[in-house]
């Protein structure tokens, strides 16, 4: 993986365990004080299968050395 996508890897997965401890586990999930942390959280999940999808496009014209 180059250090361009383990950047944007480590950063997406930071913001998400930053969501998830600032969610408040009390209220329900989709209230409005919860909602801006849920959408936070909803896309940096979609950044990261992003991320996914750029790095296996990135390696079909790789040749494989032996």
């Amino acid at each position: 993986m180059q250090k361009f996508y383990k950047v944007f890897l480590v950063v997406f997965v930071v913001f998400i365990a930053i969501n998830v401890y600032a969610l408040d586990w009390s209220t329900d999930l989709l209230s409005e004080d919860n909602l801006k942390f849920v959408f936070s959280i909803a896309s940096a999940v979609i950044g990261l299968i992003l991320l996914y999808v750029l790095h296996t496009w990135s390696q079909i014209g790789v040749k494989v050395k032996k």
